[in-house]
């Protein structure tokens, strides 16, 4: 296993003022996206945020921003989704996912809570991110379960996938993986590790990366579907890095098989080999051919 060091690059700067009297405040969110349109809140459609903020104004009176470590896309889901407020709400922590959760609609919880501790932010303060996609491989599309994974009838070769996966590891420039839109200002991106692995008629691919580009996942697992039913090589994501060429690539992949699993910050490390086991098969870490 390569050892991997969480380090933010973030800089002490106004956003790590909390005004005077209130207290900075942590929460980790799960949510169901299929009826929203991101996490960031729009102007003509529903949001997390939007549902966070109006249920915390319901609770306590106060409006305040609740801010994210990032945005989602439409119909994306969370496990593990952090955000911060600065409030001056006196309701402990340890508490504060119970009453905030009778004001929020079913699809959204609140799972955990707690002081920041100075200088963090949800964003700025983010070192690592771990998404999971999946793909329901079958000739049928399930009922049950199919908001949570992209359907592909034809059978995926996971020699093929896992030969091409391997390639996203390491530091480079993805810009050939960037949606149209993206507004990141540089394209370079270190991928740590990848697992990828099957549940009966399930393909699920994880990824962990220290940021990801706009619908970079959902190209990276459209490619890879793609890959798997031979209708490109396996090779085509060596040569969208080498080349930066988003024509190497295949179809963005639906919103509704992405899942935004964990947010990683400095002294997380231990949650990585619980996420990417080297013990088991599919696990490839960058610098490491240790499968």
């Amino acid at each position: 296993m390569a050892e991997i060091h969480l380090r933010s690059r973030h800089r002490p700067s106004d956003a790590d003022i909390v005004p005077s009297g209130l207290r900075r405040v942590v929460m980790v969110v799960e949510y169901d996206g299929t009826a929203y349109s991101g996490w960031q809140r729009q102007a003509n459609a529903p949001s997390v945020q939007q549902c966070m903020e109006e249920a915390f104004t319901a609770l306590t009176g106060e409006q305040v921003p609740v801010i994210g470590c990032s945005r989602t896309d439409a119909g994306v889901h969370a496990l593990g989704l952090v955000c911060h407020m600065d409030t001056g709400c006196r309701i402990p922590p340890d508490r504060l996912p119970y009453a905030l959760n009778t004001k929020l609609p079913w699809d959204i919880r609140v799972r955990a809570a707690g002081v920041a501790p100075p200088g963090f932010h949800a964003r700025f303060s983010t070192c690592a991110k771990v998404y999971r996609y999946t793909f329901y491989n079958s000739r049928q599309m399930c009922a049950i379960g199919r908001q949570y994974a992209a359907h592909v009838p034809k059978e995926m070769e996971d020699a093929r996938i896992h030969l091409a996966a391997r390639s996203l590891l390491g530091t480079h420039d993805f810009r050939a993986f960037a949606a149209s839109g993206n507004e990141s200002k540089t394209t370079v991106r270190t991928m740590y590790a990848i697992r990828l692995w099957r549940e009966g008629e399930k393909v699920i691919f994880r990824i962990m990366g220290d940021g990801f580009l706009y619908n970079m996942v959902r190209i990276i697992a459209g490619t890879l579907s793609e890959i798997g039913t031979g209708k490109r090589p396996p090779s085509c994501i060596r040569e969208a890095v080498e080349t930066g060429s988003r024509l190497c690539l295949g179809m963005t992949a639906p919103a509704c098989g992405l899942v935004l699993e964990r947010v990683l910050y400095e002294g997380d490390e231990g949650v990585i080999p619980k996420l990417f086991d080297p013990e088991q098969s599919g696990v490839y870490y960058s610098g490491s051919g240790k499968e």
